[in-house]
């Protein structure tokens, strides 16, 4: 038994391993592929010569807009769309056990449509454009509506007796339909016309805005969410026994569902005020890890946040490439991956989720 525990053990280091140097690869292709082609060994001197202050890597020869390129523009965006994917993929795998339903993601329980109408009303009233708000003002905004929306999901949910996975998710939808709404309202009433392009683009995803001065905030977040969300791989996996089971190991899921969801708007919302509605990332990515190591969050959910993250990185080269002169929004290839993937799972219905098929 024992044996056989190490070789699991081992197992999963050594695909966490692949899928890690797979993110590196793959992030050397798309760093040096896009408009304008530059080659790998110039990305590999100009990225040395630029974390060095000049010190190794050779940048002679080379042009100087290939340096810029490279360094102010891919590849902050780059590891903007790693981050992105890892939160996405991470909050939807936590949503899906929240909820014991394995549609579930921020998209569907309304977090993110909460973060939408934030990060909507912030672009339209000017706050994502000038000054201190040009940094801070979109974050607030989806944040904010992150929040109200995950409040107002858990009150909903609560109203009438004890919280259950059921009335989340039906609360969710509500809630999620309400709040898109109101952002279509207010696109719809705006008469501010710049705005309005931008908000129609940024709802369809884009990382174009990526920089090396949002970085820090989106890394921060991301990162310390994943940390605790593995943390919490025993109460996770509670979860997926449902409610009853629960009570009888003493374990309150309520207080935790409240907790699990706050954190998740946290980062739904640093992710949509700087890259907007990416969908299905949060609801397949989950989904094909489980199918590959599991329902076990101990052993999924790391992988399910590196493999978000090279999800992305390639979606993210593909909006640039697959149109000559033209980015596509990113949230349209997501899509385009996610559904004939997720349509596949269910007809294969090839693994279990929680105690159920």
């Amino acid at each position: 038994m024992q044996q056989t525990s190490r070789q699991s053990h081992h197992l999963f280091l050594i695909w966490y391993l692949v899928f890690l140097v797979a993110v590196i690869f793959s992030t050397a292709i798309s760093v040096s592929n896009g408009q304008a082609d530059i080659a790998l060994g110039d990305v590999f001197q100009i990225f040395l010569f630029k974390i060095s202050n000049g010190v190794l890597g050779n940048i002679e020869g080379i042009a100087p807009a290939a340096v810029n390129i490279i360094w102010f523009v891919r590849l902050p965006r780059v590891l903007l769309a790693i981050f992105v994917g890892m939160g996405l993929a991470t909050s939807g795998s936590v949503m899906q056990a929240v909820v014991q339903n394995p549609l579930a993601d921020p998209y569907i329980l309304g977090i993110s449509s909460g973060s939408s109408l934030g990060a909507t009303f912030a672009i339209l009233i000017g706050f994502g454009s000038t000054g201190f708000f040009s940094q801070f003002g979109l974050f607030f905004g989806a944040f904010f509506g992150a929040l109200l929306a995950t409040a107002s999901v858990l009150v909903l949910s609560s109203v009438g007796g004890r919280m259950t996975s059921v009335k989340l998710v039906l609360s969710g939808s509500i809630i999620s339909a309400l709040f898109s709404s109101f952002s279509n309202l207010i696109v719809f009433l705006a008469g501010n016309t710049e705005g309005i392009k931008t908000v129609t683009f940024w709802l369809m995803g884009s990382l174009a805005s990526s920089s090396w001065q949002k970085l820090p905030l989106v890394i921060a977040i991301v990162v310390c969410a994943a940390i605790f969300f593995m943390s919490q791989s025993r109460i996770l996996n509670v979860m997926l026994l449902g409610d009853e089971a629960a009570i009888t190991l003493g374990i309150s899921l309520g207080k935790y569902r409240k907790i699990y969801m706050a954190i998740s708007a946290l980062v739904t919302g640093v992710i949509v005020a700087n890259s907007g509605m990416i969908g299905f990332v949060g609801l397949i990515v989950p989904h094909i890890v489980r199918g590959f190591f599991g329902a076990d969050h101990k052993v999924s959910l790391p992988v399910t946040g590196i493999f978000g993250g090279l999800f992305m990185v390639w979606a993210d080269l593909l909006s640039r490439v697959i149109a000559k002169n033209v980015e596509l929004p990113i949230g349209i290839i997501t899509s385009i991956i996610g559904a004939p993937l997720f349509v596949y799972i269910i007809v294969k219905k090839g693994y279990s989720f929680g105690g159920n098929e």
